[in-house]
């Protein structure tokens, strides 16, 4: 199973999921955990973060087990107001 350095908080679980015609296990995270995590730690906006999320994580194919990224409330044009 592969697991993204520096997000584990973001961690939400593994999950069985159907991948290149296999039933893989991989790692499912809280894209919105991840988001918060580059906000305080490396001081991005949100729009920043959505954007690195976006490109660097989620566009990142890592074979068939790469991770999961969920966004539990959809929080996509609220701005930086947290």
């Amino acid at each position: 199973m592969i697991k993204y350095n520096d997000y584990d908080e973001a961690i939400i679980g593994p999950a069985y999921i159907h991948r290149d015609h296999r039933v893989v296990h991989v790692l499912v995270y809280d894209a919105e955990k991840i988001r918060d995590i580059l906000v305080k730690r490396d001081g991005m906006t949100h729009e920043e973060a959505r954007e690195y999320i976006e490109f660097n994580i989620e566009g990142g194919y890592l074979g068939i087990e790469t991770p999961v990224l969920v966004w539990p409330d959809d929080i996509w044009d609220e701005g930086d107001e947290e």
